[in-house]
């Protein structure tokens, strides 16, 4: 699973597309780089899951981020 994410900054909208753009453009990297696109799921979460406070620059930089997460089949 990819999951993309924002800071606060702009609006819902916009944070959710860019979200999504993030997730995807990492994995379209793994499927150049030889990742089967079956096994992979991208999402985005726009603001909605910060990981620190948005009031500082350093908090946004860490909620600017895509996670991948490993799931067992």
């Amino acid at each position: 699973s990819i999951e993309g994410h924002t800071d606060s900054d702009g609006s819902n909208a916009l944070n959710q597309t860019l979200s999504e753009n993030r997730a995807a453009a990492v994995k379209n990297y793994l499927i150049e780089n030889g990742i089967a696109s079956d096994r992979l799921r991208s999402t985005g979460f726009g603001e909605t899951i910060p990981i620190a406070s948005n009031k500082t620059a350093k908090g946004k930089a860490q909620n600017r981020r895509v996670e991948v997460k490993l799931i067992k089949e």
